[in-house]
């Protein structure tokens, strides 16, 4: 129930739905309520002010960001919540569609531009590790891609915010800075004088401490020698690339309007195993796209099966009201898109099986991200697995936070176990 009395500070309840860069501006509004008086509820189903804040990439995460807000709507009838605020990308997309959820008493959007100072105040990923948003919006146009017009054109964070929010993190005893954007390769492109990704990193590079940097997607044509220099003797760097390729093959390629990116689609993983020796890739792929045809599938597996990615993800393509691929015939039927995409997932789990196997038995260096859980420099955060602490005294002793050694023993899924040493 609601606190009473004039010295009750309100409450909130926040619902975080889509990817890390949503979450950060979640945790900038929130934060900045929580500088205003409010408190975190006790009880998510139960506060002064509901904030959904939702995403509209694709189809499956309009119905979740629906559901949510039909849920919270549902808490407010009961009394249970006071104020319901729907924020992020779904109310920016669809400015009008507040009209089919009456009740909803604030229906935001996404930040226009960088306010300064704009640092998260508030952290949902726990004390070990932050994604760091460096950008926001994106310049490319991908037929297939609505977040151009949800999100806006490319526009970097000014450099001296972000080392402020990194000082910040790793004074509060975060081990790892994941940097995020939409694009972040395109980092600094927009900025007086410009900058490129890798100088920004070379400034983190020289903040004090024991730490991590991982940065999360690289679009295939935008890799710079900086920044495998940088992978490769920054004291910081995690030798960890995400490279979404989302096809293989030139005319599919061609069609979701990525010309840039077909070449160095094909070598990627090659290039960036010789460029970067001990370098851990990760792609995403995209199935049944407009002019996906069955060879074009197999051709696509193939590549996939020769490059040998360490991650992979698969998807099944959503055409997206307002995109070019959305009226673009020769679109396979859904239910091909998705049994293209158990295929391709069926194909990584084989290669992962086989590079899990002979990881048995290594000794490696782990961050505790919480209680008998840590990660690998090979584990991004929320897409890849974890390593699961044996009990023992050894793991008991390390705390969220820590850097451990840990023997890899087993493995189980895309999970393994591991004996601190």
């Amino acid at each position: 129930m609601h606190e009473k009395g004039e010295n009750a500070k309100p409450t909130l309840a926040l619902v975080s739905l889509g990817c890390a860069k949503n979450a950060v501006d979640l945790q900038v509004r929130a934060g900045a309520l929580l500088k205003r008086g409010y408190r975190l509820s006790p009880d998510p189903d139960s506060a002064d002010v509901a904030i959904v804040n939702t995403c509209a990439f694709i189809a499956s995460a309009r119905a979740e960001a629906e559901s949510e807000i039909a849920r919270a709507l549902a808490l407010k009838s009961r009394g249970r919540y006071r104020r319901v605020v729907v924020a992020g990308c779904y109310p920016k997309r669809y400015p009008r569609a507040y009209a089919k959820f009456p009740g909803v008493d604030s229906w935001d959007g996404v930040p226009e531009r960088w306010e300064e100072p704009e640092m998260p105040e508030l952290r949902f990923t726990g004390k070990a590790f932050a994604y760091l948003k460096i950008a926001e919006g994106c310049s490319h146009r991908c037929s297939y891609c609505a977040i151009p017009a949800i999100r806006g054109r490319f526009r970097s964070r000014p450099a001296d915010s972000i080392l402020r929010e990194a000082k910040a993190l790793l004074k509060s005893g975060c081990r790892e800075l994941d940097i995020v954007a939409q694009d972040p390769m395109m980092y600094g492109c927009d900025l007086k004088p410009r900058m490129e990704l890798a100088d920004l990193l070379w400034m983190l590079d020289k903040l004090p401490g024991r730490f991590w940097v991982r940065v999360l997607y690289t679009y295939p044509s935008e890799i710079t020698d900086g920044f495998l220099d940088w992978l490769n003797t920054s004291r910081h760097a995690v030798k960890y690339v995400d490279v979404p390729l989302q096809h293989t093959v030139p005319e599919v390629l061609a069609r979701m309007n990525r010309v840039r990116a077909i070449e160095p689609s094909l070598v990627a993983a090659e290039a960036l195993r010789a460029a970067v020796p001990g370098v851990t890739l990760r792609t995403t792929v995209m199935t049944g796209f407009p002019g996906e045809t069955p060879l074009r599938f197999a051709r696509m597996r193939a590549d996939l099966k020769r490059m040998q990615f360490d991650r992979l993800g698969a998807f099944a393509y959503s055409p997206e009201a307002g995109t070019k691929g959305a009226k673009m015939s020769g679109r396979p039927s859904r239910k091909v898109a998705e049994e293209r995409e158990r295929i391709v997932m069926s194909d990584a789990e084989a290669v992962w099986k086989v590079k899990s196997a002979r990881q048995i038995g290594s000794v490696e260096e782990a961050l505790v991200v919480a209680p008998g859980v840590a990660r690998l420099a090979s584990q991004a955060p929320d897409v890849d697995g974890v390593v699961y602490l044996l009990d023992s005294e050894r793991a008991r002793a390390v705390r969220v936070g820590d850097f451990a050694t840990v023997r890899l023993e087993s493995v189980s899924g895309f999970d393994f176990e591991g004996d601190v040493l």
